[in-house]
């Protein structure tokens, strides 16, 4: 990989980390209005899941920044990607009026995904901690 490439991988795992970091942070800082919102979908334990749900994001999302077990933390972040989706934007199950918004935010995360997976399938960058010398 030329500089530019280099370049170009740092940029791309900032970005796609940087929602993950924000959202962890958001969760972190209205801890009980989002456990209760989990809690209202019918998740069990929503308290339990909120810590684990802060733990991958925002320390997913910030070793995936730094580069730092880059496969790892993108697999797990593309992992809990797929359940979020999947629990949170079930555009078919909602009548013709709501499906929109969430049938973008289902795309929108299948696409996170697939960023996700490339960082998985072909590593960091050597602009990371996970770099090779």
């Amino acid at each position: 990989m030329d500089a530019k490439g280099d370049w170009a991988a740092l940029v791309g795992r900032v970005l796609l980390a940087l929602m993950f970091v924000l959202a962890g942070f958001g969760k972190i800082t209205d801890f009980a209005g989002t456990a209760g919102y989990m809690a209202s979908t019918g998740l069990p334990m929503a308290n339990v899941l909120l810590v684990l749900t802060i733990a991958v994001e925002f320390g997913g999302g910030l070793a995936l920044m730094a580069g730092w077990k880059a496969r790892w933390a993108a697999l797990a972040l593309a992992g809990f990607t797929v359940l979020a989706t999947v629990i949170f934007h079930n555009f078919w199950a909602l009548p013709p009026e709501a499906r929109m918004m969430q049938q973008l935010m289902f795309l929108k995360n299948v696409a996170v995904i697939g960023g996700l997976l490339m960082v998985w399938a072909f590593g960091p960058g050597r602009l990371s901690l996970d770099r090779k010398a």
